[in-house]
């Protein structure tokens, strides 16, 4: 993305468009050389086909890892937004049950079951593309309807037994309401066990990218000492 980033901004090109190895997702970049994500693109197009009365039951499907930008979003232009786990197979199980339209996910992995059953990189970059020549605007200016928060992604290790015992360890639920309330509404923390690797997965967004990077370190730290704490605790127990 860095080259294709550089690439937009020297030529003076209007966009440019990425797909990763088999082309199911779309990145865009726009005309400063600003990288356009799955989330920003779901804005533009939502927008465009709301505009049209073209947005079935005026929602978007995005998972739980979404900017929170989108769902501010979502908030201001009265459109409904619903959330599943992060997979574009629930979101696509999501907008099959509710006969929804618009779903997707931050990587780009972008479903318009209008045209696909599936997501479609290409498709992705001509609805977009299509969207930007109907208004007229410039990426820059159509992704300006979103605002995206910093975003800080951190991991801890952790095996299935300490995977099962995150949601039901209070001393850990008080660790993640304590970060809440020190984000309050300009921020949010998601941590969940990770389905494909040893990892429990903490997730931080807030406006200060450098108090949202401590934040996330002391919590991974304090949710580590904890739930080491219980395993530590069952071996001395002969479990």
């Amino acid at each position: 993305m860095e080259n294709l980033c550089r690439y937009i901004a020297d030529g003076h090109y209007d966009a440019g468009i990425a797909f990763d190895g088999d082309a199911d997702r779309c990145i865009a970049v726009d005309e400063n050389g600003k990288v356009v994500d799955g989330d920003e693109i779901m804005a533009i197009l939502a927008l465009e086909m709301k505009k049209r009365n073209r947005l079935k039951n005026n929602t978007i499907v995005a998972t739980v890892m979404s900017n929170m930008g989108l769902f501010k979003f979502a908030q201001a232009q009265d459109i409904n937004l619903e959330t599943t786990k992060v997979g574009d197979r629930y979101v696509l199980e999501r907008m099959r049950q509710h006969g929804f339209n618009l779903g997707g996910e931050q990587s780009g992995h972008v479903i318009l079951s209008d045209h696909m059953s599936t997501g479609d990189g290409q498709l992705t970059a001509v609805q977009l593309l299509a969207a930007m020549k109907a208004s007229g605007k410039k990426l820059s200016e159509l992704a300006g309807v979103m605002t995206v928060y910093p975003q800080v992604l951190k991991g801890i290790r952790a095996d299935a037994v300490m995977k099962s015992k995150l949601s039901m360890d209070k001393a850990a639920d008080v660790i993640i309401q304590k970060a809440q309330e020190q984000l309050g509404d300009d921020g949010r923390i998601l941590v969940r066990a990770s389905g494909t690797e040893p990892l429990i997965r903490v997730m931080i967004e807030g406006k200060d990218k450098d108090e949202i990077e401590a934040l996330a370190t002391k919590v991974v730290d304090e949710l580590e000492e904890r739930l080491s704490q219980n395993e530590d605790q069952k071996r001395m127990a002969g479990y």
